[in-house]
């Protein structure tokens, strides 16, 4: 019998995601450091809560509520990223699994977030659906996505690996799928959520030099698979060709980016 469509996908971002799990903790997770304050501040998160990050990489939004007095746990479908959330948060109750199949009770978590990662599942309504699951009745629940791509300077840091990249399947959804607002809601409503707010979040990227911008950049899951289609070199210099008009006089990098949340009560 062949795995299940949502566990060979958890297969496969695994691997991608963890072949440079150290640099993605050390470099590239805290690009996003802002939005997962911003939702903690939105949801109410307190000391004592039941907490989920569904898709919780290395684990910084984790330790972030461990030090808010959460209870926290994380599931992801990564070892090498969980190895180092543990580390972060000895004290969480981490799992490796799939989005689609979370392994939690029905209604065990107060808070629940997914900080770009339910697009990533291999059904994206199944894994929210899960989300929603494991929460209280009238917990809040908070998705991440990229925010609008137009205009976003991340984004042309994105666009510069689509030639690297293997030819997605017809009708595969790209990164930006759920940025529209309208999409975004649609996606949290069809999962039997009640959409509280959304909201845009700056969170702009700083690297102090070329190298380290390279090797935070490289270590996405994404970045993995232009690799393994295209070669690091290439891939290097794509990223460098993108990265050239935000450089800095002082050789330091700063590249703007836009995180849209929805905000929603199970």
């Amino acid at each position: 019998m062949s795995a299940a469509p949502g566990a060979r996908t958890a297969q496969t971002n695994g691997r991608l995601w963890g072949e440079r799990a150290r640099d993605w903790a050390d470099i590239q997770e805290g690009t996003c450091r802002p939005v997962y304050l911003a939702a903690f501040e939105r949801m109410g998160l307190l000391e004592g809560m039941a907490y989920l990050d569904a898709g919780c990489g290395a684990g910084m939004a984790m330790q972030i509520a461990a030090g808010r007095g959460a209870r926290v746990s994380g599931v992801d479908a990564a070892a090498n990223l969980l190895a180092i959330a543990r580390e972060r948060v000895p004290t969480g109750d981490i799992h490796q699994g799939e989005l689609e199949s979370l392994p939690f009770a029905d209604h065990a978590f107060d808070r629940v977030t997914g900080f770009n990662s339910f697009q990533y599942a291999g059904s994206p309504a199944v894994a929210l659906g899960e989300a929603k699951r494991v929460a209280k009745a009238g917990a809040s629940v908070v998705v991440m996505t990229w925010g609008e791509p137009a205009g976003m300077q991340a984004a042309e840091l994105v666009a510069a690996l689509k030639p690297l990249l293997p030819s997605p399947p017809p009708g595969a959804p790209g990164p930006f799928a759920l940025s529209s607002e309208p999409a975004l809601r649609a996606f949290a409503t069809a999962a039997g959520l009640e959409v509280l707010d959304v909201f845009d979040v700056a969170s702009p990227w700083h690297y102090p030099d070329l190298p380290t911008a390279l090797r935070g950049l490289r270590s996405s899951g994404v970045a993995a698979r232009a690799i393994a289609q295209s070669g690091e070199t290439a891939v290097d210099a794509a990223h460098a060709n993108a990265l050239a008009p935000f450089q800095q006089p002082d050789g330091s990098y700063r590249i703007a980016a836009t995180f849209r949340c929805l905000h929603a009560r199970a």
